[in-house]
């Protein structure tokens, strides 16, 4: 009978060959911690926190342990790592669309706040479905994330509780609320709104309408705050008010006006819920001869890269979603480290008005409210 010891020899490393040289009957072992720790000649609790935690390892000592992960084809085991610590390494990111240009720009922020941490992303997608994204918050949760990030506050209420009882820090992004589940980066919607609201009233249009596609939470929330910026100096008409739930795009915006003008043609201005619509909007109005900005008026939302490049450059709201992401990021490792004593958890972040060419310029009378 052959003996156990001679069959399952530990793997051992060769410091004259400069290679790992596998134990009898052990060629196909997987890579452990331990093979990366006696490679780089240091313990396994600093060869674990250089590859959790870098900053916490010496310069010399990090990239010993980084050259034998490189040089042994280390793979860290996340499920090991989560049983051993109770959650991984793993940040679940839940976004309402990966093809809308303003996630793009908040999915950058979050990925350079990452570059020099151990915290990798995994996204999920819920395409503006409520009930997705309550069922992609329970098998995040299942896989024991280092954090939760998601967009907005208007999750259900079964997904509200889970991200309320969520054993890690959980951030919600892209707009602002007094009851966050835990914690929260973004900007008022509602105020945007009231702000295009009174740029148009300054700029001296009396007759404003509205474009809105989607009807997300979001648009709604910054088409109340215009609506009720109109109301305050007696200028909301319902009238001149179209939305639709269909996706928002450039060919909507250019519908949505001609729906508006069929109904009510002395329509001097319009806000559009985001920059698709406002530039289908102004590419209709100058097919139909309009003169924009002196007889007609369009201002977008989120003020795309784009929007600086049309002609005449588009007048937007210019919203913070590339620090909304980073923000997030930053919000989830100080609710790691114990280290980091108070942080806020709630930050609100500012807005502005993009005036470019496609608004008149200020006056200086205003209808007083």
């Amino acid at each position: 009978m052959t003996a156990l010891s001679s069959v399952n020899k530990p793997n051992e490393w060769d410091w004259r060959s400069g290679s790992l040289v596998y134990g009898k009957g052990m060629a196909k072992n997987r890579i452990t911690l331990d093979d990366v720790a006696r490679a780089a000649g240091v313990s396994a609790i600093t060869a674990s926190r250089a590859l959790r935690q870098p900053e916490k390892v010496s310069e010399s000592a990090r990239a010993r342990i980084l050259s034998a992960v490189q040089q042994l084809g280390y793979v860290p085991d996340a499920a090991a790592s989560a049983l051993a610590s109770t959650r991984t390494s793993v940040v679940g990111l839940l976004v309402p669309s990966l093809t809308n240009a303003v996630f793009a720009d908040f999915l950058r922020g979050v990925y350079d706040a990452i570059e020099d941490t151990s915290l990798t992303i995994q996204i999920g997608n819920f395409r503006y479905s409520p009930s997705k994204e309550e069922a992609l918050i329970r098998t995040f949760l299942h896989q024991r994330p280092a954090g939760l990030i998601v967009a907005g506050v208007n999750q259900t209420d079964a997904a509200r509780r889970m991200l309320m009882d969520a054993p890690c820090p959980v951030v919600q992004t892209m707009e602002t609320s007094d009851q966050p589940v835990d914690r929260i980066i973004g900007f008022s919607q509602y105020a945007s709104g009231e702000m295009v609201a009174r740029h148009l009233i300054d700029a001296g249009y009396r007759r404003p309408g509205l474009l809105g596609a989607r009807m997300d939470p979001r648009a709604q929330a910054r088409i109340a705050g215009y609506r009720s910026g109109l109301q305050a100096v007696g200028l909301d008409d319902a009238r001149r008010m179209f939305t639709t739930p269909q996706p928002s795009s450039v060919g909507m915006g250019g519908q949505l006006l001609s729906d508006l003008l069929a109904v009510a043609p002395d329509t001097d201005a319009v806000f559009c819920a985001n920059d698709d619509l406002a530039a289908g909007a102004l590419f209709e109005a100058q097919r139909r001869g309009m003169r924009v900005p002196d007889s007609f008026g369009i201002c977008g939302f989120n003020d795309l890269e784009m929007s600086r490049h049309m002609v005449p450059p588009l007048t937007s709201v210019s919203t913070p979603r590339y620090e909304v992401g980073r923000g997030a990021i930053d919000l989830i490792r100080a609710a790691l480290d114990p280290a980091s004593g108070d942080t806020p958890r709630r930050i609100e972040l500012d807005v502005s008005m993009s005036l470019r060419g496609t608004t008149r310029s200020v006056q200086t009378e205003r209808i007083a409210p």
